[in-house]
C-alpha cells in the first residue's frame, strides 16, 4: 500500500527552477520543488521552463502528458485565490447584514458596527462548509479574534439561533467533510457569489 505524499510549502524552486519563487502555500509538490500550478507558470515564464516545455514535445508520451496537465491546471487556477477572497467577502457581507442588530452568537453582547462573520466550524479545517450560512453568524471581535471563536458559548447558542434541525445538519456536514481538501473551481465559486449577491440585494 503506497503512502500518499505530504503537502509541503511551495516556497522556492529547486534545480532548473531554483530562481523561481513559489506561491508559499502548502500543496503537493509536483516537480522542481513547485506545486503543479507554480510549475506550469515556471514553464511559461522562464527560459529554462520553455526549454523543458518545447523539448518535451518530441519526447515520450508520459512526460508530455504530465506537462500538459500541469499547464492546464495552471490556466484553470489562474486568479482562483483572488476569486476565493472575493466570494468570502460577499458571503461575510451578507452574514453581517442578515445578523444586523442581533447579539453576538457567542457571548450575547449587543450588536455594533464592528461585528464580524464568525465561523462555528473553522473555515481552514472544514473547507467544504466555509461558505455555508448555517455555519457563519454575527460575532463580536472579542470572541472571534481574541477568544478564537469562543467555541464553547457558540455551541450553546447556535441551536437556538438556527434551530435544532439546522444545527444537526451542519454538524452532519462537518463530520462528513472534516479535513477534506476541497478543490474549488471557478464556476462553483461564481455560483456561490451570485447567490449571496442576490441575498444582499434582498436585505438592502
Amino acid at each position: 500500500m503506497s503512502i500518499p505524499p505530504k503537502k509541503k510549502e511551495c516556497k522556492k524552486g529547486t534545480g532548473k527552477a531554483k530562481d523561481f519563487k513559489g506561491c508559499n502555500e502548502f500543496k503537493y509538490i509536483h516537480r522542481y520543488g513547485l506545486c503543479s500550478s507554480c510549475f506550469g507558470e515556471w514553464l511559461y515564464s522562464s527560459g529554462e521552463g520553455k526549454k523543458l516545455l518545447y523539448g518535451a514535445v518530441n519526447k515520450a508520451q508520459k512526460p508530455r502528458i504530465e506537462l500538459e496537465a500541469a499547464i492546464k491546471e495552471h490556466e484553470e487556477n489562474k486568479g482562483l485565490p483572488s476569486l476565493l477572497v472575493n466570494v468570502r467577502n460577499v458571503c461575510h457581507t451578507y452574514i453581517k447584514l442578515r445578523d444586523k442588530a442581533k447579539p453576538c452568537i457567542s457571548c450575547g453582547n449587543p450588536w455594533n458596527k464592528d461585528f464580524q462573520a464568525g465561523h462555528y466550524y473553522k473555515a481552514e479545517t472544514f473547507s467544504t462548509i466555509k461558505f455555508n450560512e448555517l455555519n457563519i453568524n454575527g460575532q463580536c471581535k472579542q470572541c472571534n479574534l481574541r477568544k478564537d471563536g469562543n467555541f464553547g458559548d457558540y455551541s450553546l447558542n447556535l441551536p437556538r439561533r438556527i434551530g435544532q434541525e439546522n444545527f444537526n445538519e451542519i454538524t452532519r456536514l462537518a463530520d462528513l467533510h472534516k479535513k477534506i481538501d476541497h478543490k474549488w473551481d471557478r464556476e462553483e465559486l461564481k455560483k456561490i457569489r451570485k447567490e449571496y449577491n442576490i441575498k444582499i440585494k434582498e436585505l438592502e
